[in-house]
């Protein structure tokens, strides 16, 4: 049997169970594993299992599930650690209405849980999911039951230029995370998100960052990757990437939304980063491959990850609320022509240049080095 295995999120590789899942299904057929999703990739990279689990594109689970489906597999596991039975089977609902063709879906939700579930999205793997939550110990549990407990008055319905989405699982308190970027906090259990012409303009149980909202644009909200809370909650030894730069030049990188790629910024020297969250998500990844950055931030910080890192020799160069893009837009044009990607000769140079824009700009902005 040809297996494919979608792995999603940081949780189900922290656990130890995407390695174990992984090999059990070994028993079955010849196992191909990717990920799905993209803070999951720092996971894999952490506990070194790149040459089990494809992490060389950034794919939506969707994504990854419809490429196995074209590949001929003749099932597809996702595998999924949600911080609640009801968040994992909500995502899982997601996945697979947002996949093609009806493929051969199994999830297998919170493995080491007792609410712990194996759910086969398609009705003729009924008797295959039966088996494996048998053997593993967990609930079997039918997309009926989801689709009626979850989803019966789903608003994610398109009414002209209005698409609502309910958010299930959530708890008070939590960020709201559309494709990475943080849009609100929740204040209550009950979320909707609401999107007019592609732009999210208001949140029903929550409180919406209007500065989050205008730097993710447009979206399609029925089809966006809707997280809340942390996007990694486990406290774990990051892994260093050894790396072997020779260089006579640098590469210096711009960023300035996390939700772009970061990783392809992994063989930058320096990479300049715009915006709190942005800042600290692309320090923690850039941690493991020795990638120092230097941070425009104006103290709006959600936590969006239990614990931060931070190359040595990076900065961090905090600013009056409201100020972190306008600073930005300044080195964008000034510095970087521009252009995402420069290359320099001399880097504390460039952190010259750098200082002295910002100087011209304000004197209210304070440097914390690592």
């Amino acid at each position: 049997m040809k297996i494919g295995l979608v792995v999603h999120g940081p949780e189900i590789v922290d656990s130890g169970y995407a390695l174990k899942i992984l090999k059990f299904l070994e028993r079955y057929g010849t196992v191909k594993a990717r990920l799905g999703g993209t803070i999951g990739r720092t996971a894999v990279i952490d506990a070194n299992l790149e040459d089990k689990i494809d992490i060389s594109q950034k794919l939506f689970p969707s994504q990854s599930v419809d490429k196995f489906n074209k590949e001929g597999c003749d099932v597809i596991f996702l595998i999924n650690y949600g911080k609640s039975s009801v968040t994992g089977h909500a995502f899982g609902y997601k996945v697979y209405n947002n996949s093609k063709d009806q493929p051969p879906v199994i999830q297998m939700e919170r493995p080491g849980e007792p609410d712990g579930s194996v759910v086969p999205w398609r009705d003729d793997l009924a008797p295959l999911a039966a088996e494996i939550a048998m053997k593993t110990g967990l609930k079997l549990v039918s997309p009926e039951d989801i689709r009626n407990t979850l989803f019966s008055n789903d608003p994610c319905q398109a009414t002209g230029q209005t698409i609502c989405r309910k958010i299930a699982g959530v708890s008070p308190g939590e960020n709201i995370f559309v494709n990475g970027m943080v849009i609100g906090k929740s204040t209550s259990s009950e979320v909707t998100i609401k999107a007019e012409n592609g732009i999210i303009t208001q949140i029903i149980g929550g409180t919406l960052k209007e500065h989050g909202v205008e730097k993710l644009g447009p979206v399609d909200l029925g089809k966006a990757i809707v997280k809340t809370g942390l996007l990694r909650k486990s406290r774990v030894k990051p892994r260093i990437l050894k790396s072997e730069k020779l260089n006579t030049k640098y590469t210096i990188a711009y960023l300035n939304h996390a939700a772009e790629d970061v990783y392809k910024l992994k063989n930058a020297d320096l990479v300049v980063t715009v915006g709190d969250d942005t800042t600290l998500v692309a320090a923690d990844i850039l941690y493991r491959f020795n990638v120092p950055i230097i941070g425009i931030t104006d103290g709006d910080i959600d936590k969006v990850v239990e614990e931060g890192h931070k190359t040595e020799d990076s900065l961090i160069i905090e600013f009056e609320s409201g100020w972190d893009d306008l600073v930005g837009e300044e080195i964008f044009s000034q510095l970087f022509n521009r252009q995402k990607t420069i290359e320099t000769e001399n880097i504390e140079n460039f952190k010259s240049k750098l200082l002295q824009i910002i100087s011209n700009i304000t004197s209210q902005y304070q440097v914390k080095y690592s």
